[in-house]
């Protein structure tokens, strides 16, 4: 189904002459031939929608999803995850390196551009800083880059080692690479369970301090300053580390951040339970923190919004929580709660579709005649019930399972592929 006619949309493309207007849209064969106020046809071929009330947007891009492939296709493969992430209104996705083997060379990153080729998503693969992600030695970062690696990280593992940070760096910016940086000082933070405060002191568990992350932020501003090179923070979770970056920010130095959707809303007062569910890296935090994380979005501090979205078997995730897996899926709750925040539809477009392909350095989609469609519809309205039947990837580890969502996406275009979503 690549013929169709989108009826009364209204357009959230910012820098177009459509911006906040009702328009209709005609696709056909994934390009884009004709926006106009009104438009009639008579082909058969050619679906009509209804998307009064709706929004038309650029496909959401997320620059940080965890799909198990190769290796831990239990956890998820590259089809399920694209599925959640179509589902979850994204055209495009930025894959860690947590696999088994890690994307450590080019293989790795050739596997995944293959495989992704014929999907609706764009897949780009995030290759590892260091080899096998044990923290010593530099990966193969150039081979990966002419490979098809849109940046690179050691995934959930953080970069302990100052020098091999600062070389990473340096090598990076002779060829433009992105360095993702997962700020945890492990020394610090190693063995904890949840955010270190009042509830961590109440359930009697070993508790992460944000002390751990802004100290990584610190270093590695350090770093990104005396090498004069870009650098990029991933699931940033404290009010000290926006603080940190929006003063490194006004200083001149060249960083760039994210949030995890997850963080703008949950706080570690949920953990009291012990579901297993809220148990993520970074750990929940506490709302002085979500209130600094939202406001650090507004302000422009933080870059991008991503979903984390990391797939556990059963077998590690529902069992005790002093034992289970951190992390949770999240492609397809990423609206939801984005809304539930309170951003609104400007700066969650922005923060969602622009922000992250500003970040890794990638074409934006455009909505002009004649282009190739990559957009979406969502509905910041539509109540949905997430449960076993909507969800779309292969594991099920998500607090926010059995639950009526608010906010969904209902089509996507992207790849000449014109796909109507079943939330």
């Amino acid at each position: 189904m690549n013929n169709a006619l989108i009826k009364s949309a209204r357009i959230a493309f910012a820098d177009t002459p459509f911006h906040g207007k009702e328009m209709d849209v005609l696709v056909e064969k994934g390009v884009i031939v004709k926006i106009a106020t009104e438009i009639t046809v008579d082909n058969e071929k050619v679906s009509i929608f209804d998307a009064k009330g709706q929004y038309l947007a650029p496909g959401f891009f997320d620059m940080n999803v965890n799909f198990g492939e190769p290796g831990l296709e239990t956890k998820e493969d590259i089809d399920s995850g694209c599925a959640a992430a179509v589902a979850g209104g994204f055209t495009g996705v930025a894959v860690h390196p947590n696999t088994h083997p890690p994307v450590h060379s080019r293989s790795e990153v050739a596997l995944i551009v293959n495989r992704a080729k014929r999907l609706p998503i764009d897949v780009y693969p995030v290759g590892t800083i260091s080899k096998k992600r044990e923290g010593k030695e530099l990966a193969e970062l150039y081979d990966m880059k002419l490979a098809g690696a849109v940046a690179f990280s050691d995934g959930n593992r953080p970069v302990q080692q100052a020098g091999l940070m600062s070389r990473a760096l340096l090598y990076c910016k002779g060829f433009a690479g992105t360095v993702l940086s997962y700020p945890e000082d492990v020394s610090v933070a190693a063995g904890a369970k949840m955010n270190e405060g009042v509830m961590s002191t109440y359930l009697g568990m070993k508790g992460n301090p944000n002390l751990a992350e802004v100290l990584m932020i610190a270093r590695d501003l350090y770093l990104a300053e005396y090498n004069a090179a870009p650098i990029h923070f991933t699931t940033i979770s404290t009010a000290e580390s926006v603080a940190l970056i929006r003063k490194a920010k006004a200083k001149g130095i060249s960083v760039t951040c994210d949030v995890a959707a997850h963080h703008l809303v949950m706080t570690d007062d949920l953990v009291a339970g012990f579901d297993s569910n809220y148990k993520m890296s970074p750990p929940l935090r506490t709302i002085t923190d979500v209130k600094a994380l939202r406001k650090g979005l507004k302000d422009g501090t933080i870059d991008a919004i991503v979903s984390q979205h990391t797939p556990h078997e059963v077998e590690v995730k529902q069992v005790e929580y002093q034992i289970a897996a951190e992390g949770i899926i999240g492609l397809q709750t990423v609206l939801p709660l984005v809304l539930q925040a309170g951003l609104t539809v400007e700066q969650l477009v922005d923060k969602l579709a622009i922000g992250p392909r500003r970040v890794l350095g990638l074409p934006f989609p455009e909505f002009r005649e004649k282009a190739e469609a990559n957009f979406i519809l969502f509905d910041t309205e539509k109540q949905w019930r997430f449960d076993r039947h909507s969800n779309r990837s292969k594991s099920s580890n998500s607090p926010l399972l059995g639950r009526e969502l608010k906010g969904g996406v209902t089509m996507l275009i992207n790849k000449r592929q014109l796909i109507k979503t079943q939330l």
